[in-house]
């Protein structure tokens, strides 16, 4: 059983949490979510067009870019963080071109090198799936899908088709961090994909306080929180880490609590 596979077979919900790769302290911040509770970590590749994210990742896109942040400092962060962590899921979240630019296989492979379990690409869709898929599979790293309010019946089994680790379940036809879906219609979708799912859902985009991932862990597998956390990073700079520990206390009380 892989590390994600383990930790969604927890008897509760899984907290996910999103920190931006060379934005601040990237390795003490990632160190505050695990002594936090976070479950799964989602490691953000800084890119110039983040076309999914809201202005907080936006923010800290340019931060980290503008800091000289490079897809192998990106996964030096990684490297070192399965040195320090090595039960803790770790994800890398970003768009194709930082990916494929080298070739697919090189990406897989240094992924891999560096203690990655699950790849999240958020422009490369189901039909291109042999861009990254492949090279990702060969070398046992999860390609984990986005679904949305807009994916219907007939859409969904491309997008599970070759999906792994986890499904995450976009719950806003928006950016990150922006706005907060209903539960009602998250329960209703997240009910609809687990019917044809054989992986975890985990639901993300909006999520901002315990109350809300709480209400969310009670229908699904799983809760995204990213944009609260960026801009944690943003407004108290070195001194992150303590708030970010607490808030992802906060939240991983209120995820695995959920009956």
């Amino acid at each position: 059983m892989n590390r994600i596979a383990a930790t969604f077979a927890r008897p509760h919900p899984a907290l996910v949490c999103f920190l931006t790769a060379g934005d601040g302290d990237t390795a003490a911040n990632l160190d505050a979510l695990v002594a936090g509770g976070a479950d799964i970590i989602e490691l953000g590749m800084p890119f110039t067009d983040p076309m999914a994210d809201g202005p907080a990742i936006q923010k800290a896109n340019l931060r980290s870019l503008g800091a000289g942040t490079s897809t192998a400092d990106v996964l030096a962060i990684a490297r070192a963080f399965r040195q320090r962590h090595p039960d803790t899921p770790l994800v890398l979240m970003g768009y194709a071109n930082p990916m494929i630019r080298r070739g697919p296989e090189w990406f897989a492979r240094a992924a891999n090198e560096a203690g990655v379990d699950g790849v999240i690409c958020v422009d490369i869709p189901p039909e291109e799936d042999a861009a990254l898929g492949p090279a990702l599979r060969d070398v046992g790293i999860s390609p984990i899908r986005l679904a949305t309010p807009t994916t219907d019946d007939a859409r969904l089994p491309a997008v599970l088709d070759g999906s792994s680790g986890f499904l995450y379940y976009v719950a806003v036809a928006g950016v990150t961090g922006m706005q907060q879906a209903a539960i009602e219609s998250i329960e209703a979708n997240v009910t609809r994909i687990k019917q044809s799912a054989d992986i975890p859902v985990a639901v993300g985009f909006g999520v901002r306080t315990p109350e809300q991932a709480a209400e969310i862990a009670q229908v699904a597998d799983g809760v995204v929180v990213g944009s609260a956390l960026v801009e944690l990073v943003e407004k108290y700079g070195t001194e992150a880490p303590e708030h970010i520990r607490t808030l992802t206390a906060s939240l991983a009380d209120a995820v695995h609590g959920a009956q």
